[in-house]
């Protein structure tokens, strides 16, 4: 129904996200982009966006859904409360997130 949209955040929507808030956010953006989808910082990322735009709670007859991802998880970085620095940090967290899932477990 709207070919912009993805069921969870898409790595493809990463690099647009550069431009929506200061410099420490641009690198951070910019870092992540630049990797192969499926590494940690990827995986956290998008994680991490998951969360911030509610992707769980979408429904592709919605009107966030209308807006394609990109439109959506600009909005949500652009209204985020705080500094760079907290999104940082909840980046930081969720990629420690990641690392705990990813260590192979004994059998």
């Amino acid at each position: 129904m709207y070919p912009q949209s993805e069921i969870l955040f898409p790595h493809r929507a990463i690099r647009p996200l550069s431009r929506e808030r200061g410099a420490d956010w641009q690198e951070l953006v910019t870092q992540v982009a630049s990797q192969r989808d499926g590494t940690e910082d990827t995986l956290a990322f998008s994680l991490m966006m998951i969360r911030l735009c509610d992707c769980l709670n979408c429904d592709q007859s919605s009107y966030k859904a209308s807006l394609g991802c990109i439109t959506c998880a600009q909005r949500v970085v652009c209204a985020q409360q705080g500094s760079d620095l907290k999104l940082l940090q909840t980046f930081e967290q969720t990629r420690q997130e990641i690392r705990l899932r990813l260590v192979p477990r004994p059998r």
